[in-house]
């Protein structure tokens, strides 16, 4: 197989992956962002300011431009974490069995044409 196909057939099995646990995905995408929401107004920033605290706490980037204050925020800040981690794992994990699941193809067309 070319590189060129590999890497459609990836596309396609990850494409496939995320619209089967796209349910999953969307409600922690939504739960990241209300959070994030109710952060910023406990602590009185902007709703974009506390959406943008919520990926860069939940993708593990931690600038620190942003920190919580109050100790309802900070109990939040750890769920967005953990959520963030739950995001993020979901993600590779699809990524790896449409890779997983390519290189197979790969080696059983190899296979055939021997």
């Amino acid at each position: 197989m070319k590189p060129r196909e590999l890497r459609r057939l990836f596309f396609v099995e990850l494409y496939h992956g995320i619209k089967v646990v796209w349910p999953i995905l969307s409600a922690l995408l939504v739960l990241m962002v209300a959070l994030g929401i109710l952060v910023g107004r406990i602590e009185d920033w902007p709703p974009l300011r506390g959406v943008y605290f919520a990926f860069v706490t939940g993708l593990t980037i931690g600038y620190g431009d942003l920190v919580p204050t109050q100790p309802l925020s900070r109990i939040l800040a750890v769920s967005i974490g953990i959520i963030g981690v739950l995001l993020v794992g979901l993600i590779v994990a699809i990524a790896v069995r449409a890779l997983d699941s390519t290189t197979r193809r790969q080696i059983e067309d190899k296979q055939s044409r021997v």
